[in-house]
């Protein structure tokens, strides 16, 4: 973990290394994904079955590709009741958040008589990736599944690779809340070429969400355009600007939060109290030591954290907007007057008492955010990744005369006579 002080002569140069620190798995995944991507195109089913057998241990044409409606079913069952109504709950509130989302279309005529509008359609397939590694996330399920369903989505095709042939059942539990019916045994890069793509078995979608490893990340990368994607999600992140008037245990925690998600998950405290900031240091420590994923947290916290002082708070806004974080916290008692500092931030969680864990799972905004500073071109996921925009327009004769002869005019600009011979023809007049 860094300690720097803004006050500090070489703080530039190390905040700049803060910053442009690359995160990103080292391993060299290009080659390798583009060859299970024209692999899957070229055999489709087959090679979904020898990769499955080869990285998940599971036979695909023995053991079945799909997770059955009776298993979706049992799994719901099998859960507490009190997990149960959890997700329950959370999907409620991601549901009402998104509604709000939903845009509207436009039908107008203007000054010149022209008919301008613009008509909102969902597409019609989305394909939900769901990792089944280091850990499970039912909360992204739900994140991924119920925007689109709210989009007016027709099928959602999840992907997750259950090696050994399981699937943990608090997923299958939110797959069924979310209303997602179609479940396929297949994981990795050539799950994403699947759905890209399309099988005998498998039809393609036209958009492509949900967090994975490397390979599904790149997976994604190298697909898009074939399909849409959410975004290129990289390691973690969480940025919290705090006073000395919090409970240290309640920043570490939140600090932790992240950090135990990846080893290369960045955590970074701001405050203008150096006492607080040892306190909040000390916390984080002894933290560590009783958490079920210390080994992850520590190699997190003790390769990309950061304790940052800062003269005031108003001076850490400059370099939160650098930072661009996914995740913001402004744990002081008015946040929003340094809410209104804030350009860049994929979603921000305002006062004392509003961690950003609230966010992961119930509060209702998405948790599929941008990291890597993305925050400064980007946004995290909703309703509209899974709808697209069609713009209209109709003209009559005297709409046509009041701006086709400026058309004219500037397809001759251009040198493209027959796009003012189109116009011109109409009007009756010398398209020259």
């Amino acid at each position: 973990m860094q300690r720097l002080d803004a006050r500090d002569a070489g703080f530039g140069a190390a905040f700049d290394a803060l910053v442009t620190a690359r995160r990103e798995a080292d391993e060299d995944v290009s080659a390798t994904v583009r060859d299970i991507i024209a692999r899957v195109r070229a055999r489709g089913d087959a090679a979904l079955a020898d990769y499955t057998v080869r990285f998940d241990g599971y036979d695909l044409e023995r053991d079945g590709w799909r997770v059955s409606a009776t298993d979706m079913d049992a799994a719901l069952e099998s859960i507490s009741e009190d997990v149960r109504g959890a997700l329950h709950l959370a999907a409620r509130r991601i549901r009402d958040y998104h509604e709000n989302q939903r845009p509207s279309d436009s039908d107008n005529v203007d000054a010149s008589g022209v008919r301008l509008g613009a008509r909102w359609n969902a597409v019609e397939a989305a394909g939900l990736y769901v990792p089944g590694g280091r850990a499970a996330y039912p909360s992204s399920v739900l994140m991924n599944a119920i925007p689109a369903k709210v989009a007016g989505v027709e099928r959602i095709a999840m992907v997750t690779p259950t090696r050994g042939g399981e699937v943990n059942p608090v997923v299958l539990a939110a797959a069924r809340i979310a209303g997602v019916t179609e479940v396929w045994r297949i994981g990795g890069a050539q799950a994403i070429a699947a759905l890209a793509y399309g099988t005998d078995r498998i039809t393609p979608v036209d958009v492509i969400v949900g967090p994975g490893n490397a390979w599904v990340a790149e997976a994604k990368r190298q697909l898009y355009g074939v399909v849409g994607i959410d975004m290129v999600a990289g390691p973690s992140e969480i940025v919290v600007v705090a006073d000395g008037e919090n409970d240290p245990e309640w920043i570490a925690a939140d600090l932790l939060s992240q950090a135990e998600h990846d080893p290369t998950s960045q955590s970074i405290l701001f405050t203008d109290d150096a006492d607080f900031a040892d306190a909040v240091a000390a916390a984080v420590e002894r933290q560590i030591m009783a958490l079920s994923t210390a080994a992850v947290a520590r190699a997190s916290w003790e390769a990309n954290g950061a304790i940052i002082r800062v003269g005031t708070l108003d001076a850490a806004m400059p370099l939160v907007d650098r930072l661009a974080p996914e995740h913001l916290e402004l744990a002081v008692a008015n946040p929003d007057a340094l809410f209104a500092k804030v350009r860049h931030a994929g979603s921000v969680f305002l006062g004392r008492m509003t961690p950003e864990a609230i966010g992961d799972y119930v509060a209702g905004p998405n948790h599929v955010l941008p990291t890597g500073r993305r925050a400064r071109f980007s946004s995290g996921l909703s309703v509209l990744d899974f709808m697209k925009r069609t713009s209209f327009l109709a003209l009559d004769g005297a709409a046509l005369a009041a701006i086709g002869p400026a058309a004219v005019l500037l397809a001759n600009a251009e040198g493209l006579p027959a796009h003012a011979a189109s116009v011109s023809k109409r009007l009756g007049i010398n398209p020259c």
